[in-house]
C-alpha cells in the first residue's frame, strides 16, 4: 500500500506525475471478469432498445428506445475507450478484440481512434497544433476562415451543435477512412478497422431493412429510429462529453510547449463533471476525468475512487463543476476563441471572457 501524504497546499509545488500515479497504485487493479461482465451487460441493453424501436407501434416509443440506444452506444464506446487504453483487464490481446466489438456500434476505427485519442490527445493534451479536440481558434485564425468556415465554427461553439462537431470534425475527417490530409501515416490495420465498422454498420441498417419487411412497417421509420437516430445520438452524446472535459474558463490552452510542459497538462487541462443522482456511474464514471489523465491505466470501476484521493490530495488544484445547462451555455458563450498572448478565452469580438491563466507552480 502506498504511504499516501498530507494534502499538497496549493503554495507548494505540484508534485511530479510520477509521485501522482504512484498515490493511485492500489486503485489500478483490472478484473477481466468485472469487463466482460459490463460488455455484455451494455450489449445486452443495447439490442433491448433496438428490439424497442422494432416491437414498440408508437412512434414516439420507437424515437425513446433510438435514443436509449444511442446512449448504450455511449457506454459501450467508454469500455471500449479503457480496452483501447490497456486498462480494461491485464491481458494486452483480449483487451484489443474486447475495444473492437465494443466499438462497433459506434462505428469507430479502434486503431485510428488509438493514434488520435491515446497517442494525440492524451500525448498533448490542449496543446494548439498537435492536439486537436476541440482546439480553439485564435481572432486572427477566425478572421482567415471564409464566411462559411466562420459560420460552422459559430454553430459548432454554440452549444447545441457538439454532435455536427463531432462527428464531421472527428468521426468523419479523422478516422471514417481519413484522407491524408487529416491523416499522413497509412497503415493496412487503419484499413481492415474502417472495412471491419463499415460492415458492421451495413449489417445493422439491413437488419433494421428486414425487421421493417417481417413486420409491415415503413422500412424508413425504423431506419430513422432504429439506425440514425442512435448514430446521431451517439454523435451528441461523445461531443458534449469531449468538450466539457477539457473546456472551462478555468481551462488554459497553450500554443508552446515549454509553458504547457511547465502547465503538468494532466491536471491543469481537465474537468470533472459533476451531476446528480449518480448520472456519473451510469456514464461509466468518465466524468472523473482528472484521473484517467494521470493514470489510464486506472480501470473506468474504479476512477470514482481515483478522481476522489486527487482531489483530496490536491485541494483547489483540480477544476470540479457542479453540471447545470446554465453553466454549460455560459460556457459555451464565454470559450469562443482563445488569446494565447494573454492565457485566456475571448468571445468573437476579441473580448476577454476568462482570467489570464495562472503560472504554473
Amino acid at each position: 500500500m502506498t504511504q499516501l501524504p498530507p494534502p499538497i497546499a496549493l503554495d507548494q509545488p505540484l508534485p511530479h506525475r510520477k509521485t501522482l500515479r504512484a498515490w493511485l497504485i492500489p486503485l489500478s487493479g483490472r478484473n477481466t471478469a468485472r469487463a466482460l461482465a459490463l460488455l455484455a451487460l451494455d450489449y445486452t441493453l443495447l439490442l433491448a432498445a433496438l428490439a424497442g424501436t422494432v416491437l414498440l407501434g408508437a412512434v414516439w416509443a420507437k424515437l425513446l428506445c433510438g435514443v436509449a440506444a444511442g446512449f448504450v452506444i455511449g457506454r459501450l464506446f467508454i469500455i471500449g475507450h479503457d480496452a483501447c487504453h490497456q486498462s480494461l483487464t491485464e491481458h494486452r490481446s483480449l483487451n484489443k478484440w474486447l475495444g473492437r466489438i465494443a466499438f462497433l456500434p459506434s462505428i469507430t476505427p479502434y486503431s485510428l481512434w488509438d493514434v488520435g485519442h491515446n497517442v494525440i490527445h492524451h500525448g498533448f493534451t490542449n496543446l494548439k497544433g498537435a492536439d486537436f479536440v476541440w482546439a480553439p481558434l485564435t481572432r486572427e485564425e477566425f478572421a482567415a476562415l471564409t464566411p462559411l468556415q466562420r459560420q460552422l465554427n459559430r454553430i459548432y461553439r454554440s452549444g447545441w451543435a457538439p454532435g455536427l462537431y463531432y462527428m464531421v470534425e472527428i468521426w468523419w475527417k479523422r478516422m471514417f477512412f481519413p484522407n491524408r490530409q487529416h491523416m499522413s501515416t497509412r497503415r493496412p490495420l487503419f484499413i481492415l478497422d474502417n472495412l471491419l465498422v463499415s460492415a458492421y454498420g451495413l449489417a445493422w441498417a439491413g437488419t433494421m431493412v428486414w425487421a421493417a419487411q417481417a413486420t409491415a412497417q415503413p422500412v424508413w421509420l425504423l431506419l430513422a429510429t432504429g439506425w440514425l437516430l442512435p448514430f446521431l445520438f451517439w454523435n451528441a452524446m461523445i461531443g458534449f462529453v469531449v468538450y466539457v472535459h477539457h473546456t472551462h474558463t478555468k481551462v488554459s490552452w497553450h500554443d508552446k510547449k515549454t509553458a504547457w510542459t511547465q502547465a503538468q497538462p494532466f491536471v491543469s487541462t481537465t474537468v470533472h463533471l459533476t451531476f446528480p443522482l449518480r448520472i456519473g456511474a451510469v456514464l461509466h464514471h468518465i466524468m472523473e476525468h482528472t484521473a484517467h489523465h494521470v493514470d489510464m491505466s486506472i480501470p473506468l470501476y474504479r476512477l470514482e475512487a481515483a478522481q476522489a484521493r486527487l482531489e483530496a490530495l490536491l485541494p483547489e488544484r483540480i477544476v470540479v463543476q457542479k453540471f447545470s445547462w446554465r453553466w454549460y451555455f455560459e460556457t459555451a458563450r464565454q470559450c469562443k476563441l482563445y488569446d494565447f498572448t494573454r492565457g485566456c478565452w475571448t468571445d468573437y469580438s476579441g473580448q476577454r471572457t476568462s482570467e489570464t491563466a495562472a503560472q504554473p507552480a
